[in-house]
């Protein structure tokens, strides 16, 4: 009888590689924070984790993924709660109670990243214009799921209109995040704000959008 090749070494060699991925990341954000973004060289990042150039680009395949490294969990995160949405749940519904929860627990892709993050994110052009480009990322994949939600046309106005509404919203509370986080309020005072002023945002949606995409 035929025997599998066992398990454990697939789990060890997966664990290894995601091992020195978190590695070299954990260096770059370091030297990225301390010389600056466009400063730092994949060389300098190579050397801080003992590994070839090589590995560096292997793993990343672009400089700014070593600083933003959940790009797309961030581009797919609100496409996701609207398709994962409960019964009788409007879109609106969804996304905001998935914010409350990301702001509840301080999550990065809410916005809350540390002082220091946010900083060598906006002195840099290029790493303030990646995340630009994924907040339109986000707004598109966003404009997909709820055309599926309501068996509509991508390109339909109404379509396009709700993305654009609910996305800037995010995008609004995403920044305003990051703008209390580089005036050095703590994270714990930020999510109080933020609970409060998201909820000022989502209301202004409400007459527009609370029946729309209910499971």
């Amino acid at each position: 009888m035929a025997t599998q090749a066992p398990a454990p070494a697939t789990g060890l060699r997966e664990a290894k590689k995601q091992e020195t991925r978190q590695l070299i990341s954990d260096h770059a954000t370091r030297l990225f924070i301390t010389q600056g973004f466009e400063q730092t060289t994949i060389a300098e990042i190579a050397a801080a984790a003992r590994v070839a150039k090589k590995t560096v680009t292997n793993y990343f395949a672009r400089k700014e993924d070593l600083a933003l490294d959940h790009q797309e969990e961030f581009a797919t995160s609100l496409a996701h709660t609207v398709a994962a949405r409960h019964p009788g749940e409007s879109a609106l519904a969804a996304l905001r109670r998935a914010f409350a929860d990301a702001v509840a627990a301080q999550d990065s892709v809410a916005g809350f990243s540390g002082q220091e993050f946010a900083r060598m994110v906006a002195d840099s052009s290029t790493l303030t214009n990646c995340l630009h480009g994924l907040h339109e990322q986000r707004e598109q994949h966003l404009t997909q799921a709820l055309a599926e939600a309501t068996d509509a046309d991508p390109d339909d106005i109404t379509v396009q209109t709700a993305a654009g509404l609910l996305g800037t919203v995010h995008r609004v509370l995403f920044h305003r995040i990051q703008a209390l986080t580089l005036a050095g309020h703590p994270d714990d005072e930020i999510a109080r704000i933020i609970a409060a002023e998201s909820n000022q945002a989502f209301n202004l949606l409400e007459p527009a959008l609370s029946d729309y995409a209910t499971a």
